[in-house]
Formats: C-alpha cells, structure tokens, sequence
C-alpha cells in the first residue's frame, strides 16, 4: 500500500466493513449491540514497519484496559501501511502474543487477525471461507476477554460460529461475497 492512505476514508472503510459485512451477514453474532452503542474504537495507525506498529499496538492495549467497557468494548487497530503482504502479517502475529504476555494481559484481551488477503491454512486463496477474515486493510481486533465470557454461555454455540459463517459464505457464493465487499468499503456516491 501506498504511504499516502487516507486515514479517515480507511475507518470509514473499516466501519462500513463492520456494519455490511461482519453484522450484516451477522458473521460475529455479539458485535451489533457494540457497534449500536458505540463502543467499539477504530484506531488507525500511521505505522509503516513492525516496530512502529508494535508500539501503536502496545499504545491501543493499554488505552482499551485502562478505558470502562461502558466507553470502549473493543478496539479494531487498522493499519493500512505496515504488513500489506499476507505473509509477512502472519509472521507477525506470534509478535502480538508475545506483546500479550509481556503486558500482562493474555487471559485478559485476545487478538483476532484480519487481513485484505487472509488465507486459512488449506484453503485456496479463492476459497470463500476465507472471507470471514478479509478486511479493507490489514487489522488487529483487541477484544476482552470478559466480553466473550459473557456473551458466550454456550461454548458449543461458540465454537459452531466458523463452521456456520462458512456456510453463509458458501451460500451466498464468492461473486455475491465479493460484490458485498466491494460496495462496503467503497465510500457512498455523493452523487444522486
């Protein structure tokens, strides 16, 4: 990506992403009341390299315990510069656990991966599934683990939650996918 990404348009991106893809297709069945009350923080870094975005990233954890949940649930740390390529991403993520640790805070907040080009391991790279994981641009979700106790009295329900976005994925079909991404990270036509 260039280093000329707007930062606004891409939490705007990120925020539409969220309400048309990951609500609207209900792919995270607990994120419409946090979104609705508005206690999820779009936070978009300026990193460019790994450093910088372990330091925005070391920054967002400590801001999200140190918020009440009554202002911030949730945290997405967009970061539209560091890590475009897929690959190097992954390498990244053993980063943010070790970050976790060092904190003090696994057990406390979890870190789910997104990624424009998110592939699972065994997948093809066209493989729909993959697309409960694709994002506008390269991001970390810090999410509280308090929040997900909460939520989820059922752990069988929340352990069917991939499996069944794989089938809403594969139901729709991957153009029906691909249309509803693209028109949820494309900003709104000022035009009439």
């Amino acid at each position: 990506m260039s280093s000329d990404v707007d930062e606004q348009a891409a939490a705007d991106a990120s925020r539409r992403w969220v309400a048309d893809m990951v609500i609207g297709l209900n792919l995270c069945p607990f994120a419409r009341k946090v979104h609705d009350s508005g206690r999820v923080r779009y936070a978009v870094t300026p990193a460019a390299d790994v450093d910088a975005l372990l330091a925005a990233l070391e920054a967002e954890l400590k801001a999200l315990v140190a918020a009440p949940r009554s202002e911030i649930e949730t945290t997405l740390l967009i970061h539209p510069r560091a890590l475009p390529d897929f690959d190097e991403y992954l390498d990244f993520l053993p980063e943010t656990d070790r970050l976790l640790r060092r904190l003090g805070l696994r057990g406390v907040v979890q870190i789910v991966s997104f990624h424009p080009d998110y592939q699972f391991a065994d997948t093809p790279a066209d493989a729909v599934e993959n697309y409960t994981n694709r994002s506008p641009h390269p991001m970390l979700h810090l999410l509280r683990e308090d929040s997900i106790s909460e939520v989820t009295g059922d752990p069988d329900a929340l352990a069917a939650i991939p499996e069944r976005n794989i089938e809403t994925l594969r139901g729709l079909g991957t153009a029906a996918v691909l249309a509803r991404l693209r028109a949820a990270v494309r900003p709104p036509s000022t035009t009439p």
